[in-house]
């Protein structure tokens, strides 16, 4: 069967270089998991390395993301800069290897307005077939009135935005995250736990501040199977009770304008867990690589487990066809 993987990192080298050299306080800690080992390797092969690993697990297109931070914590204007170079370079991969890779757009969200001007770009002039994104910029959530350009672009030009998880504001982490030992409290802000609620936060922020009444086509995409917003739906959605200016109950816009992947998590219970909360339409594939590296028998085991064979080959890959335009 066919399989299209979504969340494929890569980095540039400039861009790495750039977030080295912020000073303590500003620098994202958590590209201390991008520096391990054979990461740093893998992040930066976009050629025919890249080629090689989807050929060894089955996949045959893989979109291709900037890892987490991305240009987020940049100044505005060596944000701006970077995020254009990063996105002709990756324009070059998908170039080089038409059959098999695509991209999604880095955009310089410091600057809101140059970060639609580089979607626009990416969109019309590149091919690129959506971005990804954090959920903040500094202390600025993707909510604020100042990113309503970019997402009205983005739902215009039918670009759907993954919101990928970002270490929490050094407030929520003294607050949270510290006082367990320096690796406890980096990966309990990253990957044991802050990574997925900021996330699942920024969409539920986005939901609830009106967005998707005023841009009906714009469509997000969750990694983690929704980064713990499906797990409290049922909550969420007694939000609806509150928020009395929306349309539509706040389940409503999930079900209908929030695409879940698995990044790289394999597990049948989740996948069960998750299709009883959204349509097997709304569900698509990734291995978060090369943080997951799941070998071909193992995401053949995760896509037996959907029941029905249509549904198998929508997350394989129809959805993300679809999704993308591909």
């Amino acid at each position: 069967m066919k399989i299209i993987a979504i969340e494929e990192h890569w980095n540039s080298a400039r861009i790495r270089d750039a977030l080295d050299r912020l000073p303590t306080g500003v620098r994202d800690e958590s590209t201390a998991h991008n520096n391990q080992g054979e990461v740093p390797r893998r992040l930066e092969d976009i050629g025919q390395g890249r080629i090689q690993a989807m050929d060894a697990a089955g996949i045959d297109i893989s979109i291709l993301s900037v890892v987490t931070p991305a240009t987020q914590p940049l100044p505005a204007a060596e944000a701006v800069a970077l995020a254009r170079e990063a996105n002709d370079e990756a324009t070059d991969a998908v170039r080089a290897h038409p059959d098999r890779l695509r991209a999604f757009a880095t955009l310089p969200t410091s600057d809101p307005q140059a970060a639609a001007a580089e979607l626009e770009r990416c969109a019309t002039q590149l091919g690129h077939v959506g971005t990804m994104i954090h959920g903040r910029s500094s202390a600025l959530t993707l909510d604020d009135p100042a990113y309503d350009d970019l997402l009205a672009t983005a739902a215009r030009l039918h670009q759907p935005i993954f919101i990928h998880p970002q270490i929490p504001t050094e407030a929520l982490r003294d607050a949270s995250y510290r006082g367990l030992g320096e690796e406890i409290d980096l990966a309990l802000a990253t990957y044991g736990w802050g990574w997925h609620a900021d996330s699942g936060l920024a969409a539920l922020r986005l939901i609830l501040s009106g967005a998707f009444d005023r841009h009906p086509d714009l469509q997000l995409v969750l990694g983690h199977w929704g980064e713990m917003l499906l797990f409290a739906m049922d909550r969420a959605d007694s939000l609806t009770h509150a928020a009395k200016h929306l349309e539509r109950r706040v389940a409503d816009y999930i079900k209908t304008n929030i695409h879940i992947t698995n990044s790289g998590m394999t597990q049948t219970r989740l996948l069960r867990h998750t299709l009883d909360f959204t349509s097997p339409d709304k569900v698509l594939f990734s291995t978060d690589y090369p943080f997951h590296q799941p070998n071909a028998a193992a995401i053949d085991q995760l896509l037996a487990a959907v029941p029905e064979p249509a549904d198998r080959a929508k997350i394989a890959h129809h959805n993300a066809e679809a999704l993308f335009h591909l």
